[in-house]
């Protein structure tokens, strides 16, 4: 168990948690989002990312201060808090990026731990190896091993009450990474970073990062604190939290800014195109695209359009952020999932590939919620029906059983009549009131919903191979009706002039 870590509320595999960290005095509330601080160039002040924008925590470079002639001395004197001026907790990268970038760094794990430790970091991160994807077996493999090894220095040099990370590598390889997580798990390292993620968000390849989380998320301790190095795009937020992580760190918000690049829930715009803002952060509600794009050519400008436009990507990601965990607490973070998977086809390859896991989400998933909504097919693989599904086999089932999608018949010769309801299946009537049962559906069904059902009935009759079943079904297509079991007599009610 891991005391500094503690799981409020869950939805799916995402959550909402208190990180204690001990060295700050702080407990940051999770899903969080790091803010990636350069310490040579401040886009935007520290001191005001916790007051305006609701940063409890933040990251920088380590390495870079280090290797800074001219700000090391000063951090080291003043300590980095006060260097930075923000009072929240602070995590410090170690140089594994630039090692990833560049080939190699000139510090081991023992001395950049220790540095961590002087200039007065909250959580520290040991030299791993940044594995990219697509790599041969042999360098992934060769690779972790030398990650293990900096966790175990890292062990050695962590003291007092600084929190460590320990990173899970393993490129492109499921069964790597989840080894990976389950070394990390027995180490005394503190949070898990699921490393070498930057390329394959850069080239919006989610659906492997959505494999690459969940296979570390297999190895790790289910109350392991997760974080996702290099994520912070807002509109795969949802997604990633809904796969299971609790941290994120962004340097996104000021490197597109340079670049002209605006933010948005649903994907990324470019400044020099735009007439409107769609937001209402101060930033857009105080400027135009037009103006903001003659700043840089007004020496009189209080601040630059790359300045303005981070500020902006930082308040639609924080706003991105807390709508996340409204959707955990009210049970809905997977319909927000679903619409923010409607923006691009890559986040729709995420998704699809998130509901490959259903049933390791089930697992956390809330037996109860406030709704359900059937949006769209990939509704019909969501762990609601799958939990469904499993239960079946526990309910009382008679010797001759109806299954309708309309109202029972006045008279029958049956001894129950229970309801048909895609995307779940077959239920008695008196459950009808529970959730998920109470699910909004649409009039216009898609085929995806009624062969869910259709794989419920199945699922029933699998359990109750003595039990007679007549399903009467409101003209289901034949993808369907294949999934019916030959035993299980079908009737199509429309036929018959008595669907509603």
């Amino acid at each position: 168990m891991r005391d500094h870590f503690e799981v409020r509320d869950h939805d799916a595999a995402g959550r909402i948690g208190r990180l204690e960290v001990p060295r700050a005095g702080v407990t940051v509330e999770t899903p969080a989002l790091l803010p990636v601080v350069n310490p040579n160039v401040l886009t935007v002040e520290p001191s005001r990312l916790r007051g305006e924008f609701g940063a409890e925590m933040l990251i920088t470079n380590s390495y870079i201060i280090r290797s800074t002639d001219r700000i090391r001395d000063r951090v080291l004197g003043e300590g980095l808090h006060d260097f930075l001026g923000f009072d929240g907790a602070i995590m410090t990268d170690s140089g594994s990026f630039q090692l990833a970038e560049y080939g190699d760094i000139d510090v081991t794990t023992e001395e950049i731990i220790e540095f961590q430790r002087r200039i007065g970091s909250d959580v520290a991160t040991p030299v791993d190896v940044p594995t990219p994807p697509d790599v041969d077996r042999e360098r992934a493999e060769r690779e972790l091993e030398t990650t293990e090894r900096a966790l175990a220095d890292a062990e050695a040099a962590a003291t007092g009450e600084m929190l460590v990370n320990a990173p899970v590598q393993g490129s492109t390889f499921p069964d790597l990474r989840e080894a990976a997580g389950r070394h990390a798990t027995t180490t005394d390292l503190d949070v898990f970073p699921v490393g070498a993620m930057v390329p394959l968000l850069n080239s919006y390849r989610y659906a492997e990062v959505v494999e690459a989380v969940r296979a570390a998320k297999r190895g790790l301790d289910p109350d392991a604190p997760v974080h996702l190095f290099g994520a912070g795009h807002p509109m795969m937020l949802a997604l990633a939290v809904a796969a299971g992580c609790d941290l994120f760190d962004s340097a996104a918000y000021a490197l597109m800014a340079r670049d002209g690049r605006y933010l948005t829930v649903s994907g990324t715009e470019h400044l020099e195109e735009m007439e409107y803002f769609p937001c209402s952060c101060p930033v857009c509600a105080e400027h135009t695209p037009a103006e903001l794009r003659k700043l840089d050519d007004d020496p009189d400008a209080d601040a630059s359009a790359g300045q303005l436009l981070a500020e902006h990507n930082l308040h639609v990601t924080f706003e991105e952020l807390r709508r996340v965990k409204a959707a955990i607490r009210s049970g809905t973070l997977l319909d927000l999932v679903d619409r923010r998977a409607r923006g691009h086809p890559a986040m729709l390859d995420g998704y699809r590939a998130l509901l490959d896991h259903a049933n390791e989400l089930e697992r956390t998933d809330p037996v109860s919620k406030d709704a359900f909504f059937y949006t769209s097919h990939e509704s019909a693989r969501r762990p609601e029906i799958r939990r469904h599904r499993d239960r079946l086999a526990r309910l009382e089932v008679p010797d001759r059983l109806l299954l309708t999608e309309s109202n029972a018949p006045s008279t029958h010769d049956y001894d129950a009549v229970w309801r048909v309801k895609p995307p779940f299946g077959p239920f008695p009537r008196a459950l009808s009131e529970t959730y998920p049962l109470t699910a909004e559906v649409p009039e216009r069904l898609d085929d995806a919903a009624q062969v869910a059902a259709a794989e419920g009935v199945a699922a029933l009759a699998e359990a109750n191979p003595e039990t007679a079943i007549t399903l009467g079904h409101d003209g289901w297509p034949e993808t369907a009706l294949d999934a019916v079991p030959d035993r299980v007599e079908t009737e199509d009610l429309r036929t018959l002039g008595r669907s509603e």
